[in-house]
């Protein structure tokens, strides 16, 4: 096959399933009618939003943690916030409380900011309750170190990402699910948001974010080379669209390094016509679903 077709192959099994997103939906809109009902009074399914990687469409198929967030009255907060002590670990255990009269046979945990709902099914949702602010951030409880009220703005990140993936011929968002099947296979210490706002960066800037999937080979090396290359010192980056910070102390620069180096050893393979030792080594890349 050629480089076009078992990238295009590759990506393909990359794609999360029409089926899985069914049952991902059906599960969020229960939490949210539930939410809605204890805590607006209606008996609706809106006030929610996919948020992280499965928000931005930046997931792949090993998905299992889906984030949301569910906008709450601001009363819901004034009274919380008249607690003494950590109402927001009150606040958390509320939201808890009633996602449980729907899903009562699933393993609930308030976890910090978030509410977590473990599926058997080794999903999970991860739901933050939250309260809009006039400028179309969240306000949102931290429960850690007896109680704080934060802020997010993940609608921008959201919006960056969609506008980049046009701008890029489909190309952002594919480069950003075979990023995390790299980190998945090869166990490489980079958070979710930082793939998604390099991968940004480096593909509007790349000459060829116009082309396809026959250049998907230079450009998984060219992406890995901006990978490696990033300041040895850094340990912040603020995310595309929303600038928030995003904290990535461990060094993925070394992994990035080794996935270039194999990357330049597939290339040369496909020059000379040793198409399976190519393969090879793009598995060594991206795992085993990459076609052998």
């Amino acid at each position: 096959m050629s480089v076009a077709t078992n990238f295009q192959t590759f990506n393909d099994s990359l794609t999360i399933s029409s089926s899985t997103r069914s049952t991902y939906s059906t599960r969020y809109l229960a939490i949210c009618r539930r939410l809605n009902l204890d805590f607006w009074g209606y008996d609706l399914t809106s006030g929610g939003r996919y948020i992280g990687s499965y928000g931005r469409n930046t997931a792949n198929s090993w998905v299992s943690d889906i984030d949301m967030l569910f906008e709450l009255p601001w009363s819901t907060y004034t009274t919380y916030n008249n607690y003494i002590t950590n109402g927001q670990s009150a606040l958390l255990q509320a939201v808890k409380n009633s996602i449980a009269t729907t899903y009562s046979s699933t393993n609930l945990k308030g976890d910090g900011q978030i509410v977590s709902v473990s599926f058997s099914d080794n999903t999970k949702f991860e739901v933050l309750p939250v309260f809009k602010n006039t400028d179309g951030s969240y306000t949102y409880a931290d429960s850690n170190g007896g109680g704080s009220w934060e802020k997010t703005n993940p609608v921008p990140e959201i919006e960056y990402i969609a506008g980049g993936d046009i701008l890029c011929n489909s190309n952002l968002r594919r480069l950003c699910r075979m990023a995390r099947s790299w980190k998945h296979f090869n166990n490489v210490p980079i958070k979710g948001l930082l793939i998604d706002t390099l991968a940004y960066r480096f593909l509007t800037n790349w000459s060829n974010r116009d082309k396809s999937y026959l250049y998907y080979d230079w450009m998984s090396r060219d992406f890995f080379q901006y990978l490696k290359n990033q300041d040895k010192d850094q340990t912040i980056w603020y995310a595309i669209g929303s600038l928030q910070n995003i904290y990535n102390s461990e060094n993925f620069r070394y992994k990035a390094t080794i996935a270039y180096n194999k990357s330049l050893e597939a290339i040369q393979y496909q020059s000379d016509n040793m198409e399976w030792s190519s393969k090879q080594k793009w598995r060594e890349i991206y795992g085993y679903r990459f076609p052998d």
